[in-house]
């Protein structure tokens, strides 16, 4: 029997899930929330957390580490 979508999606956010506790995750929720605090708190723009992001994300695939979208996609 052959798992349904709904049971891919499950164990895909499992996945990422476990990768984060493992700290395999360069932009883990906690880094968002982080940079989402600062927003909301005033002291950096919508924008510029949007480019902290991605900086964040580019610098972690230089040094071996894994996005969501990654982890995401390979389970």
């Amino acid at each position: 029997m052959s798992r349904t979508r709904y049971e891919a999606t499950l164990d895909k956010s499992r996945a990422v899930e476990q990768a984060e506790e493992n700290g395999v995750i360069v932009d883990s929720m906690k880094a968002r929330l982080a940079l989402m605090a600062k927003v909301k708190s005033g002291e950096i723009t919508l924008a510029e957390a949007q480019l902290a992001l991605k900086k964040l994300k580019r610098e972690g695939k230089k040094s071996g580490l894994l996005t969501r979208q990654q982890v995401y996609s390979r389970s």
